[in-house]
């Protein structure tokens, strides 16, 4: 009975001064739906980029140009890669933990198809092994084959992006289009995969490595080799067969002397995850100053509160309220204050978490909404700890006398 009249009254109070406590539960929510929405962002920009890592291939290595780490080698005596390497490298014979081999070139050319121009994001020039390599599906046609690369054929495979672009709902199997001058006939449109928020995979053109050679970048280096190895297990050996490959068609002793690196994808996957989890903390505590703004918001209001109802507080200590009654309203004013703003910040943070946000799907992490609320309980709690003790202290003659 008690409690239920303790309720009472601090809903009473709280309704007697509609606007306050709506700005004071404003601050509350705000700082709840921070919480909940930046994390869900931190998450779903984590979430986002091990997706995309994933996408190319867990199985895949990737070889560059320049110094490893560590490396002593001058910038003008580091060997660029060729289709050479790429070709020691899938014939080796001691090679048993390489599955396939595929050399990449990259360029930019605009696309025609009719009335419709459009530059996608890169031209890529490569085998057929990069297609499985890089965990690239074919979702209408098929695609480029070996026989394809070796009459340097004008064919290409074109990303979901690309083809949605050039073509909008029609069907690009079997259509021309001109690429950078160059008609190339489309044998296959790739399923999509999906943006990180930063780049588009989707947005781009795979034809043979021979042709966009001899119609855009030349006969000259290539830009990375990927190679896929025979299993997640295999990575170290792969790894160590593609170093002594490469040691030796770069004519290096030395093997801190190499003029090429090689990433693991599994090993990028460990980095980015390490760092999106920074970030993500980084967000979480920006966002819980937001709390203990609302939560001094609340100390505010209530000492307002208690200040205005000095003469109430003194009637009822006199007519025998003991302190406990007191204390008990004011506490049960200031929790109610932050469980209601924190339900409805709960509430706007969820809603919030359905539309993208630069870009990004923020993913709700469950602890987050969990931990958001109890933390803003505790706060209204903690908070209005202070003023409900000073209410329950007055002496009833100095309240009576207040005015």
């Amino acid at each position: 009975m008690i409690l239920w009249q303790t309720l009472r009254f601090a809903v009473g109070g709280l309704a007697a001064n509609k606007v306050r406590s709506a700005l004071t539960m404003l601050g509350v929510l705000i700082g709840v739906a921070s919480v909940i929405l930046l994390l869900a962002v931190g998450n779903g920009s984590s979430q986002a980029v091990k997706d995309s890592i994933t996408s190319l291939g867990t199985n895949s290595l990737t070889v560059s140009a320049g110094s490893a780490a560590g490396g002593s080698r001058s910038v003008s005596s580091v060997k660029k890669l060729t289709v050479a390497d790429a070709k020691a490298l899938a014939t080796d014979a001691d090679s048993s933990a390489i599955k396939s081999v595929a050399p990449v070139v990259t360029t930019s050319a605009t696309a025609l198809y009719g009335n419709v121009s459009y530059t996608p994001g890169s031209v890529v020039g490569t085998y057929p092994a990069y297609f499985e390599t890089s965990n690239q599906k074919v979702a209408h046609g098929e695609y480029f084959t070996d026989d394809d690369v070796l009459g340097s054929r004008k064919v290409a495979v074109l990303g979901a992006t690309t083809a949605k672009q050039l073509f909008d709902t029609e069907d690009p199997v079997g259509k021309k289009i001109v690429l950078g001058g160059t008609p190339f006939t489309v044998v296959g449109v790739l399923q999509a995969k999906g943006g990180s928020g930063f780049t588009d995979p989707d947005d781009v053109v795979i034809a043979p490595l021979p042709t966009v050679q001899n119609a855009f970048t030349g006969f000259g280096a290539v830009n990375q080799i990927l190679v896929q190895d025979s299993s997640a297990d295999t990575t170290t050996a792969a790894q160590s067969e593609i170093t002594r490959v490469l040691l030796g068609t770069h004519a290096i002793a030395d093997p801190s002397k190499a003029d090429f690196r090689i990433t693991n994808q599994a090993s990028l996957l460990t980095a980015r995850e390490s760092t999106t989890k920074t970030f993500t903390v980084l967000l979480g505590a920006v966002a819980a100053i937001s709390l203990l703004v609302g939560g001094i918001g609340i100390t505010n209001i209530m000492l307002v509160t208690v200040t205005e109802r000095t003469r109430e507080i003194g009637i009822r200590k006199a007519l025998g309220a003991p302190r406990a009654v007191i204390l008990g309203q004011f506490l049960t004013e200031s929790t109610l204050l932050s469980v209601i703003g924190a339900g409805l910040g709960v509430a706007a943070g969820i809603v919030g978490s359905h539309f993208s946000i630069v870009g990004i799907k923020p993913v709700v992490i469950p602890a987050s909404v969990l931990g958001a609320f109890g933390i803003a309980v505790a706060i209204g709690l903690f908070f209005g700890s202070y003023p409900a003790n000073r209410a329950a202290s007055l002496r009833p003659i100095d309240a009576l006398r207040h005015e």
